[in-house]
């Protein structure tokens, strides 16, 4: 069985997110979605938000992806999973030079694991869990960046 760890903050997830780990899902049996606490970063919303609100979103594709919180280095992490891979998403030209520098990195680390890389859709291609806490913080429509389902949870997170 083929089996990758897809990791990210998810703060929340987003369709740029959600096309990745679809896409991702079309190469190995297995998907973790890791969902990541880095102490240096403040989220929105906790941890076991995130997993509820991403084992809705792809509550279709749960035979397959299994959702957990990562607090420990990724490559870690994937190492304790059984994993053989880590999934990354890539948007843009600045995506590709900060996940080099980290694929080099966690290969030191633990040369066994290896990253590999989707394209996102490029409809999705300028979409960032920042860009959409942004918008909804002036009130925007997010509906072309994340399911309802997400829309809901933001907006009133937005108004705590």
């Amino acid at each position: 069985m083929k089996v990758a760890v897809y990791p990210g903050s998810f703060d929340p997830i987003t369709y740029g997110h959600i096309d990745i780990a679809k896409r991702a899902l079309k190469v190995f049996d297995k998907l973790i979605i890791f969902v990541s606490v880095h102490p240096t970063k403040h989220a929105l919303f906790s941890a076991e938000e995130r997993v509820v609100m991403i084992e809705e979103v792809l509550k279709d594709s749960l035979d397959r992806i299994e959702v957990r919180i990562s607090t420990d280095l990724t490559v870690i992490d994937t190492k304790k999973m059984g994993a053989t891979h880590m999934v990354r998403g890539l948007r843009a030209l600045t995506d590709f030079e900060y996940e080099f520098q980290l694929t080099h990195a966690n290969r030191v680390l633990d040369n066994e694991i290896d990253s590999i890389y989707f394209m996102t859709d490029n409809k999705f291609s300028y979409l960032s869990s920042t860009t959409v806490k942004e918008i909804a913080l002036f009130e925007g429509d997010l509906s072309k960046f994340l399911p309802p389902f997400i829309v809901e949870k933001l907006e009133k997170k937005i108004k705590e």
